[in-house]
């Protein structure tokens, strides 16, 4: 089970702490509490790294959340924290990876029902701190890209991931991975507590459980990780963060839908990487298809391979001036979903409220059921056979 340290200068906690784990408890009370973790470490010598840390800092409060967030990233190591002010300090002490708070007057009980839930958290020997046990399948990451901004990519990201989670309630996340200007949170009218900067950093990129208690839940089911609010903390999210984030959502749900800025940028690309269905998306204009044909060319030249892949064509009218044949022509490959203009959707954007949402019968609400069953069924026939690279295979061949 390993050794339990507790840092506390109040007799009854370290009493506490050593009738709930038994022998291998090391007790060190400092003069001064430990302000960061290499302070501590140096209070343990010789002693063998803990498999938990009980922290009673009585008034510093702060240097104890800074210990605990080392402790937690730097060694994986679950830390209890004492104090009387658990209401006051609750979220902040979450943030930092703290696992329980208990009251330095709490009955015996409780203290050793915390002990142990610390203790199944505690990284198994070998493991590296902050990683995740192996989910027994992983889910797909359903990415959903443009290579031009104005193009519906947001309408389509929330609709697809809305139609997903009434096919399979609760088994369907939605990242909104415009990291600087994502509106997904306005789009299903959601007010999030947290947001993408909180997720990729802190406990909720360590701990599969910490992370699902920061995301945001839409009625339909649907989990959702809103954009970030603030461009300055969205800059602070690095793309190492993004894969990381990813990879533990898919061991926790069964699809992943990624709503991406427009482009390639850095962030884009360490999510293809991670992507087992490519929604690409543009508008029937010049400038859209161009875009199009330019990021197909991109994503064959620097080896992108994916299983499966869907183009989507918004706003569809006569009255545009181009026809699907240019547009295939244009591309190399055939359109797979036609979205018409349609006055219904942006309606729906400004309700917050996607199509799907209201199981409407535009024929805009039609086609996206149908890239919805597409995913929801993997695309077996679709894809069957054929890699990413004929995707922007050479003009003609469909």
């Amino acid at each position: 089970m390993g050794t339990a340290l507790v840092v506390s200068r109040n007799a009854r906690v370290v009493s506490l702490v050593q009738q709930s784990w038994g022998p291998d408890v090391l007790p060190i009370a400092p003069e001064v509490f430990p302000p960061n973790v290499q302070t501590l470490l140096a209070e343990l010598g010789d002693a063998p790294m803990p498999a938990v840390v009980v922290l009673d800092p009585v008034e510093r409060i702060q240097d104890a959340l800074f210990v605990a967030t080392d402790l937690d990233q730097s060694f994986g190591i679950p830390v209890l924290l004492v104090s009387d002010r658990a209401g006051e300090i609750g979220l902040a002490a979450m943030r930092a990876g703290v696992r329980d708070i208990v009251h330095p007057m709490a009955p015996l009980e409780e203290m050793k029902q915390a002990l142990e839930r610390a203790a199944s958290h505690a990284s198994p020997e070998g493991q590296q701190p902050g990683t995740q046990g192996a989910a027994p399948q992983r889910g797909k990451v359903v990415t959903v890209a443009s290579p031009k901004g104005g193009v519906g990519k947001t309408t389509v990201s929330t609709n697809l991931a809305v139609g997903l989670a009434m096919k399979e309630p609760n088994s369907v996340v939605l990242v909104d991975l415009d990291i600087h200007f994502g509106d997904v949170g306005s789009a299903l009218n959601i007010a999030p507590e947290f947001t993408l900067p909180d997720l990729a950093h802190g406990p909720a990129s360590r701990d599969s459980v910490a992370l699902k208690s920061y995301l945001t839940q839409h009625q339909t089911g649907l989990f959702v990780v809103p954009g970030s609010d603030s461009p300055a903390a969205a800059d602070a999210v690095t793309p190492k963060e993004i894969a990381n984030l990813l990879n533990m959502l898919a061991g926790m749900f069964k699809f992943v839908v990624v709503d991406t800025a427009p482009g390639l940028s850095e962030h884009t690309l360490t999510v293809l990487d991670q992507t087992d269905i490519l929604v690409l998306v543009t508008s029937l204009d010049v400038p859209g298809v161009r875009g199009l044909r330019k990021e197909l060319d991109t994503l064959r030249d620097i080896s992108i391979v994916l299983d499966s892949r869907a183009v989507v064509l918004n706003f569809m009218h006569p009255s545009r001036g181009l026809s699907i044949g240019d547009v295939e022509a244009s591309i190399g490959r055939k359109v797979d979903y036609m979205l018409p203009q349609s006055n219904a959707v942006p309606i729906t954007t400004n309700q917050g409220m996607p199509l799907l949402q209201q199981n409407s019968k535009d024929p805009v609400a039609k086609q996206l059921r149908s890239l919805v069953d597409m995913v929801a069924a993997g695309d077996k026939a679709e894809a069957k056979g054929r890699r990413f690279l004929d995707f922007g295979g050479k003009k003609g061949d469909k």
